[in-house]
């Protein structure tokens, strides 16, 4: 994708589309940019889920986004300008920045925005019921 020129981007428009990502804004993760910055770094790093899709494109700057396996180990994940990410609703996840201390991501979704976290444990979610079969069949 063509960070760059997110706005005429032809691919992004394609995408947002085809999979219906109706709703976007931006956000700034960086401590002159973001209110409350502390508190909401501490918040992001918190493993937790969503029942929603978590889609994120890297305007600018770079982070990781930990996601858990199926044998609940961590997986890190580089996102840097130009990358899409897509969250599964139900999956265990955090994010940090890395030691550049900054990222500008555009938040899609469909339909209007869900900001809930719920910390884990939160298995008892319909969302984490079905990812987790989900993981089950792709094991087989």
């Amino acid at each position: 994708l063509d960070a760059d020129n997110y706005e005429t981007d032809p691919c992004l428009k394609e995408i947002r589309r085809a999979e219906n990502y109706s709703w976007m804004d931006i956000v700034t993760i960086h401590k002159d940019k973001l209110p409350n910055y502390e508190e909401k770094i501490k918040t992001f790093y918190e493993e937790h889920l969503h029942l929603d899709d978590e889609i994120r494109y890297i305007l600018e700057g770079s982070g990781y986004f930990d996601v858990r396996d199926k044998d609940d180990k961590w997986i890190r994940i580089s996102v840097e300008k130009g990358d899409m990410i897509t969250l599964p609703a139900g999956i265990y996840h955090r994010f940090t920045l890395d030691e550049n201390n900054y990222v500008k991501a555009m938040r899609l979704f469909v339909g209007e925005p869900v900001w809930t976290a719920y910390n884990r444990p939160a298995d008892e979610f319909p969302a984490r019921k079905h990812y987790m079969k989900f993981l089950a069949e792709e094991a087989h």
